[in-house]
């Protein structure tokens, strides 16, 4: 199977710029609502189970402000990733204290587990670098998002 890329993870259905709830678990569920939408979840109570018991594992506040939810599952059909900018932020219970302004949930089939590790470190790492939060906060359009995401994660 070819390695998933950012374009065929992060669509642009997949991305919202509409201000996600605040708390926690209905912020999961607004990001797995995107997903569901754009057909790539195909058991929403499946899919969110199985990112709240991830939740309640370890924490997924990465610091720096970016929270990642994810979880490998039968519910979703291929690897996804749905982001969506907080400007209140949401406490994901991160190390470093700072609430979650940057969200990103990947789902990926439960026999995902090579793809599940090869996005969530690419991605983890591309978010440390300062100047590509900063484009993501500044992004006013979903292709701005989406350029910023397929240049950082390679």
């Amino acid at each position: 199977m070819d390695e998933p890329t950012v374009d065929t993870v992060l669509t642009p259905e997949l991305i919202s710029l509409e201000e996600p709830p605040a708390e926690k678990e209905a912020c999961i569920e607004f990001l797995l609502d995107r997903a569901v939408e754009a057909g790539r979840v195909t058991d929403r109570d499946a899919a969110l189970d199985a990112l709240l018991a991830r939740e309640e594992e370890t924490t997924t506040g990465v610091g720096k402000g970016i929270g990642i939810p994810h979880a490998k599952t039968d519910a979703v059909s291929k690897p996804t990733v749905v982001f969506a900018r907080s400007s209140e932020g949401v406490d994901f219970d991160a190390m470093d204290g700072e609430p979650a302004t940057l969200l990103f949930m990947l789902l990926v089939p439960a026999e995902g587990g090579e793809e599940h590790l090869q996005i969530l470190s690419s991605l983890s790492r591309s978010l440390m670098h300062d100047d590509v939060r900063e484009r993501l906060h500044e992004a006013k359009s979903k292709a701005a998002i989406e350029e910023t995401l397929a240049e950082a994660i390679r």
